[in-house]
């Protein structure tokens, strides 16, 4: 099958039930998407489809003919996201496994919501568990890069 990967078409044998995640995954060597939970629990699998953040455990790969998928990887080529500066400057990884569907997540907010309150940061990051317990970075972060693309 054919999927619309970061702005490229890329062929993918896999079964029409296979989640997205394990195609890029173990099939197309995408490895900056995270297996957490297996159940859309914890955010680690975040991608965007269409622009909208789906969790790749869940979402089969025949859901998706036809639609855009973006990945970590296609966020930003030279890692330059302002959400990924964002991230170093305040310190938000430490093991790092959740960090790319956070980072995803975040994305899709400020795409909506180039300015968020506080309170619409911490509400549309409410899915995405971070073992490490890095929120309050995590949502300084967020405030940086909103900042810093105005």
């Amino acid at each position: 099958m054919q999927l619309n990967i970061n702005g490229k078409t890329v062929e993918a044998d896999a079964a029409p039930d296979t989640p997205l995640l394990w195609v890029l995954r173990d099939t197309l060597g995408m490895t900056g998407t995270k297996f957490g939970c297996g159940m859309a629990q914890c955010g680690a699998c975040t991608v965007h489809v269409n622009g909208t953040p789906a969790r790749s455990c869940v979402t089969p790969v025949s859901a998706l003919a036809g639609k855009k998928i973006t990945t970590i990887e296609g966020l930003s080529a030279n890692g330059d996201h302002p959400l990924q500066k964002a991230w170093v400057a305040e310190g938000v990884p430490q093991c790092g496994y959740c960090q790319s569907g956070q980072i995803m997540t975040a994305a899709a907010l400020l795409k909506k919501t180039p300015k968020p309150t506080r309170k619409q940061i911490v509400d549309a990051m409410a899915g995405n568990i971070c073992r490490c317990g890095t929120y309050n970075q995590i949502v300084r972060a967020i405030e940086r890069a909103a900042t810093a693309k105005a």
